[in-house]
């Protein structure tokens, strides 16, 4: 699968009504509380981890990190799309800013625009 096919497939479970606008509305607003919630399930599985396993990470710990980062890809497909733009866009304006930082040896520090 290529990441056109799933943003395409992902796309069609998102609940009726959210629709495209040039405003926040109550359609945005749930995909963002989604990401946020669904990044916390990933820190959270991190979290318990930690504190009941002393950091161990067996292949079954994995494979439930890796669903969660599913339904964090899910919320950011559905972001993308909304605000008018498709996940490949996402993915590569990304690679171009992590690449451009890499060259320019920028990758340490902090700012959005370094």
């Amino acid at each position: 699968m290529n990441i056109n096919d799933y943003s395409d497939t992902a796309i069609s479970t998102l609940l009726h009504g959210d629709e495209l606008s040039d405003d926040m509305t109550p359609a945005i607003l749930h995909q963002v509380f989604g990401l946020v919630g669904e990044s916390g399930e990933v820190a959270e599985k991190f979290k318990k981890l930690i504190r009941d396993k002393n950091g161990q990470m067996l292949p079954e710990d994995k494979e439930e990190i890796i669903k969660e980062l599913g339904d964090v890809l899910w919320y950011v497909n559905s972001l993308s799309i909304l605000l008018g733009s498709s996940l490949e866009a996402v993915a590569q304006k990304n690679l171009d800013k992590v690449l451009s930082r890499k060259e320019r040896g920028a990758t340490q520090g902090s700012g959005d625009n370094r």
